[in-house]
C-alpha cells in the first residue's frame, strides 16, 4: 500500500512539473518569437529581462552588439539608457532632501540665484513632474550647434534659461529634458559633488550596479554595444558630448543591472518607505487635473494594474522599462539602434507577463 501511494505521488508530482516546464517553455517560446519578429539575429539587436519577484525569469538577447566586429549581443551588454536617466536624477535629489540639503518647495532661484524666473515661482516640485513651463532644450533649433561641446552644467543651463516659458508653473504638463538638467546642476550644487560622480558613489557603488557608468566615448567600457541609426541604411550613431544630455539622459547600463536598481527601490536602500511614496505619487495641476506622472516615471496602466513606466531615446539607443508592484514583475527591453524600439514590446510583454507570470 505505502508502495503504491508513492508511486501515485511521484506520477502527480511528475505530472506537476510537466505542466510547469510545459508552460514555461510556451510563456518563454512566445516572447522569443515577439522579438525575434523585430529584431534580426543579423542586425543592431535587444538585450531583454523579465523578472518576477525580483529574480530573473527571463534573460536574452537577440541580434548584434556591434556589426562591423560581428560581435553578438548579450544579457550582459552594456547601453546609453538615454531618459530612464531621469530616475536616477529624481532619486538623487529625493536622497538630498533626505539629508535635509534642500526642499522639493525650494523655488529654484534658492540654488541658483540669476535664473529668470520672470516673477514665477518654479520649484523643484516643477522641476521633477515636468510641470515648470521652462522651454524644452533639445526642442530648439540650435540645440545641433552645441551638440559636440564639452558645456559645464551653468552653461548649459545658461544656453536655455532666457528663452521664453511655455507656461506658468504648474498650469500645464510638458515633457521637459531642461528641468532634469536643472536637478542635475542644483544635484552639484548642493551636495559639492560632480552629477556624476554622486550618481557612481551614492548610487551605482552603493547597491551594486557594476556595469553601470556615466556615458564616455573615450573610456573603455567592457561589452559596450555600438549605437546605430538607420538612414536609408544602417550607419554608426553620430557624435555629441555626453555633457548635453546630462542629468536628462547620459547614462548607461544592463537589464542585469536595471534590475539592481529595481530591487533596491523595493527594498528601500536609497531612500525611506515615505519617500518612495512621493515618487510614485500621481501629481496635479493647479486645476486639479493629474498628470499620470511621478518624480523620473510615469504612472500609467496596463490590464488594470497600476505600472511605473518610462523609456529613453538618445543618438543610436533607445530603452523601456514597466515595473508591475502589485504583482512584482519588472520587463526592461534595451536596443542599440533607433529602427528598432523596444517600447511597444516592452508593454505588450508586460501585458503577457501580467496574464501569465
Amino acid at each position: 500500500m505505502k508502495s503504491t501511494f508513492l508511486i501515485k505521488n511521484l506520477t502527480l508530482c511528475l505530472a506537476v512539473l510537466l505542466v510547469h516546464l510545459t508552460y514555461s517553455q510556451s510563456f518563454e517560446t512566445k516572447i522569443d518569437s515577439m522579438l525575434l519578429d523585430t529584431f534580426s539575429q543579423d542586425g543592431p539587436g535587444v538585450s531583454f529581462l523579465i523578472a518576477k519577484d525580483g529574480k530573473p525569469v527571463y534573460r536574452k538577447a537577440f541580434g548584434k552588439a556591434n556589426l562591423e566586429l560581428d560581435v553578438n549581443m548579450t544579457p550582459e551588454s552594456v547601453f546609453q539608457i538615454g531618459s530612464m536617466t531621469k530616475q536616477f536624477t529624481a532619486i538623487s535629489i529625493l536622497m538630498l532632501e533626505e539629508q535635509g540639503k534642500l526642499s522639493l518647495n525650494d523655488d529654484i532661484t534658492k540654488h541658483i540665484p540669476d535664473y529668470p524666473t520672470r516673477g514665477k515661482s518654479i520649484t523643484i516640485h516643477h522641476l521633477l513632474t515636468h510641470t515648470s513651463g521652462i522651454k524644452n532644450y533639445t526642442s530648439l533649433k540650435s540645440i545641433m550647434d552645441i551638440a559636440k561641446d564639452d558645456l559645464s552644467p551653468k552653461e548649459l543651463v545658461d544656453f536655455f534659461k532666457n528663452e521664453p516659458m511655455d507656461f506658468d508653473p504648474g498650469e500645464q504638463f510638458k515633457y521637459c529634458n531642461s528641468g532634469y538638467v536643472i536637478l542635475g546642476y542644483i544635484i552639484e550644487l548642493v551636495s559639492g559633488e560632480t552629477y556624476e560622480n554622486f550618481i557612481e558613489t551614492h548610487i551605482f557603488q552603493k547597491i551594486g550596479m557594476e556595469n553601470s557608468c556615466y556615458t564616455s566615448d573615450m573610456d573603455i567600457v567592457k561589452n559596450r554595444a555600438s549605437g546605430y541609426y538607420d538612414r536609408d541604411g544602417l550607419v554608426n550613431k553620430i557624435y555629441i558630448s555626453h555633457s548635453i544630455p546630462y542629468a536628462a539622459g547620459s547614462l548607461m547600463s544592463t537589464t542585469d543591472d536595471m534590475l539592481i536598481w529595481q530591487n533596491a527601490l523595493n527594498t528601500n536602500k536609497l531612500v525611506k518607505p515615505s519617500t518612495i511614496k512621493k515618487v510614485f505619487t500621481d501629481y496635479t495641476l493647479n486645476n486639479g487635473e493629474q498628470i499620470s506622472y511621478g518624480y523620473g516615471w510615469w504612472l500609467k496602466e496596463i490590464e488594470e494594474q497600476n505600472t511605473r513606466q518610462h523609456g529613453g531615446s538618445i543618438f543610436g539607443y533607445k530603452s523601456m522599462g514597466v515595473y508591475v508592484p502589485e504583482k512584482d514583475i519588472y520587463v526592461l527591453g534595451l536596443s542599440n539602434c533607433d529602427c528598432n524600439s523596444p517600447t511597444q514590446l516592452t508593454k505588450d510583454i508586460a501585458t503577457m507577463a501580467i496574464n501569465e507570470l
